[in-house]
């Protein structure tokens, strides 16, 4: 039997203890590694980039020229207005989409349930590009969905609206929110299904036992109960919707410019790389800012 003085601790329990202590960060290493890296890095570049000055020949020169800033923001604000509103019309129109659908998947599917997410996803096992390229035939002047618009009378409404200026879907307000709307639908529908695969249905029947009818057992159970998944599907949604550019390049016009156009073009054609990083910075510090009085108005402050 071995020896135990009293107040004295074995040396394996400490040394298991402090082992103990580490595992965490151990844990946490790689991620942190890989945000740091891929992260932090290119964001504290980016932001040194913002506020240099010169030219592609003579180079950059880090001067901290906050003006450009202002320079950028006053240039390019209709084009970065333009981009909340087409990503903000883009998240709605998903919502309302989405939230039947994930709320069809989750409870009245049955043993068809798992072919309907796999359906949902079906999108993704085809390139971006190739997607939106496929919105030019499906929204061309001689389809069929023009042709219905047209015969149904409902151009004239889009045309109120302003989301098209002729008898044409293609290379409008109206293509590159659709365009958006479909690309991201995903996004919404699977935190929704999540979160609406979850909720007990017993709860709809206390409802219905308390005489709520189907609006108020909608509006007083479903919804509260689902609102983590709106609120992950709608930040999903919203914020790499607000910084596409491929959908207003191939299914807009000169008048449908977004901001991610814009940055694009600042980067890869005029090379003003400061002008293209204060756009990115402003584009971010915006999209979080919303992203933090979302979420607080929403009351789920614990998902960021």
């Amino acid at each position: 039997m071995a020896l135990v003085v009293p107040g004295v601790r074995p040396v394996k329990r400490r040394a298991v203890r402090r082992w103990g202590t580490f595992t965490p960060l151990i844990l946490l290493a790689p991620a942190m590694l890989w945000l740091t890296v891929f992260f932090v890095v290119p964001t504290f570049s980016l932001a040194s980039q913002s506020l240099q000055t010169g030219d592609i020949d003579n180079g950059f020169v880090l001067t901290w020229h906050f003006q450009t800033y202002a320079e950028a923001l006053g240039r390019y604000w209709p084009q970065f207005l333009r981009s909340l509103i087409y990503a903000g019309s883009a998240t709605v129109i998903t919502l309302l989409v989405g939230y039947p659908l994930a709320w069809f998947i989750a409870h009245r599917s049955g043993r068809f349930k798992t072919m309907l997410l796999v359906l949902v996803i079906a999108p993704f096992f085809t390139n971006f590009l190739i997607r939106t390229l496929a919105w030019q035939i499906i929204l061309t002047d001689t389809g069929p969905v023009t042709g219905f618009f047209r015969a149904t009378g409902l151009i004239h409404v889009l045309q109120w609206l302003g989301l098209v200026t002729s008898d044409a879907l293609l290379y409008s307000p109206f293509a590159v929110i659709s365009g958006l709307a479909y690309n991201f639908l995903p996004f919404m529908v699977l935190p929704l299904y999540t979160s609406l695969e979850r909720l007990d249905l017993r709860y709809l029947d206390a409802a219905g036992d308390l005489y709520a009818n189907g609006w108020n057992t909608f509006w007083k159970v479903i919804w509260p109960l689902s609102l983590p998944g709106v609120v992950s599907g709608t930040l999903l949604t919203f914020i790499p919707a607000a910084g596409d550019y491929i959908n207003s390049k191939l299914l807009g016009n000169t008048q449908t410019v977004m901001i991610g156009q814009v940055i694009d073009a600042q980067f890869l054609r005029v090379l003003d790389y400061p002008t293209a990083a204060a756009l990115s910075f402003i584009l971010m510090a915006t999209i979080i800012v919303m992203v933090g009085l979302y979420v607080r108005a929403a009351g789920t402050e614990e998902l960021v």
